[in-house]
């Protein structure tokens, strides 16, 4: 009986420490993928040199960073609004007060912006901007822009589409009334303006314009076409095409419009909790997660259709992803761990030596691997400041989440 006693007290401490080993085990897995403060603090550090190095550049030359490709670009440049949008980022991490006066200046640089009305990209310039910086300061001057360029973005709006016009009519593309699903990101400036001003219009008319791209820009599998185009005068849609991604429209499923789809229809129901912008981002989020040509670091190549996919990585798709997925944890109720896990893979894959450059290489951007549009031979491989800029919201997101609720670690 003694010796059974003793065999019994071994075993029962050799399951102990399984079992607290099996539990540790589990523990570090879960803890390898987490991105920790440490590793945060360095990555923002390295932005700042970044950031600081090109700022030289901005405030001679009144310009602001696209990519190693084009440069500095004027002010009116689709993608003038990132460059300041990345300091704000870096500042409300960091504190550094330099970044705030480097912020204040490249943002303000954009105040004539705010009139712009010949194309939808007035929300990347002035929300990634302006808004970002309303955000940190309350500034009623930057409310003002805001409220201004909200007015400017709905001139675009035809009633009878239903829809904000992207780019211009183009009788060589047999375009009468472009839409593109870029501007699904456009339309949370005229959320901002609705809270600002009380004014309603600008609410319905970001709703009218997401439900007929939901309607006419997506497939049965949630893939979309780049451009869909529609008669003006009837408002009748016309037919599918592209710009960027695939050629052919009615494969195409260029990756960072699919991310574009993702984020701003993940946007669309954290604005209203309409319940059907939800189940359209989760439907577009599975079509993206289920894609058999998706990689396996999750930086996906340029199209996921394309006819003959070469090895040509899309890290601004990439980091698009990443904040959409992160947003998206937290407004789903059945997917929220995967979501928040994918985005975490993402943005490990984005921080890592592969793809985010040391200071004092890489022009002075973020990230490396991003294409702007390969068919064009546009910006292939190379950098583009709007890939560093939902890269570093991402991380943002993803840290605040982390910090505010225990139960994700």
């Amino acid at each position: 009986m003694k010796n059974l006693q003793v065999f019994l007290k071994k075993l029962l401490v050799i399951v102990i420490i399984f079992s607290l080993h099996s539990c540790t085990t589990v523990k570090n897995q879960k803890d390898d993928n987490s991105i920790s403060k440490e590793f945060a603090d360095e990555i923002f550090q390295k932005s700042i040199k970044h950031l600081q190095n090109n700022f030289v550049t901005v405030k001679q030359m009144g310009q602001l960073p696209r990519s190693i490709d084009r440069g500095f670009r004027p002010i009116k440049d689709w993608t003038s609004g990132f460059y300041p949008g990345n300091l704000w980022l870096v500042y409300e991490y960091t504190k550094d007060k330099s970044l705030l006066e480097m912020a204040k200046f490249s943002t303000e640089l954009l105040d004539e912006e705010k009139y712009n009305t010949t194309d939808h990209d007035i929300g990347f310039r002035i929300y990634c901007s302006y808004g970002r910086g309303y955000e940190l300061t309350n500034s009623q001057a930057y409310k003002n822009v805001i409220i201004q360029a909200a007015e400017s973005a709905i001139q675009r709006y035809n009633p009878i589409v239903k829809s904000i016009m992207s780019w211009e009519p183009q009788p060589k593309r047999d375009w009468q009334y472009p839409v593109i699903i870029d501007n699904m990101m456009n339309l949370e400036l005229l959320f901002a303006a609705t809270k600002f001003t009380g004014d309603t219009k600008f609410y319905n008319i970001a709703i009218q314009h997401a439900n007929t791209a939901m309607k006419y820009q997506y497939r049965k599998d949630f893939s979309c076409s780049h451009v869909i185009d529609f008669d003006s005068i009837t408002g009748d849609f016309r037919k599918r095409d592209w710009n960027n991604g695939n050629s052919d429209p009615s494969t195409a499923s260029w990756s960072r419009g699919q991310s574009w789809g993702l984020y701003g229809f993940t946007m669309m129901y954290r604005e209203t909790k309409d319940e059907m912008y939800l189940i359209q981002a989760e439907n577009i989020a599975k079509y993206i997660l289920e894609n058999p040509n998706m990689t396996k670091d999750m930086v996906p190549y340029w199209d996921y259709n394309a006819p003959e996919i070469p090895t040509l990585r899309d890290a601004s798709a990439a980091a698009i992803m990443a904040s959409g997925f992160i947003e998206l944890s937290t407004l789903s109720k059945k997917n929220s761990q995967k979501y928040f896990d994918v985005g975490e893979k993402i943005l490990n894959s984005l921080a890592s030596p592969n793809y985010f450059a040391e200071p004092e290489t890489n022009n002075n951007f973020l990230l490396k691997h991003a294409t702007g549009n390969f068919l064009k031979d546009s910006e292939k491989d190379g950098t583009l400041i709007y890939a560093d800029y939902y890269f570093l919201e991402g991380l943002t997101r993803y840290l605040k989440l982390k910090e505010n609720n225990t139960n994700i670690y």
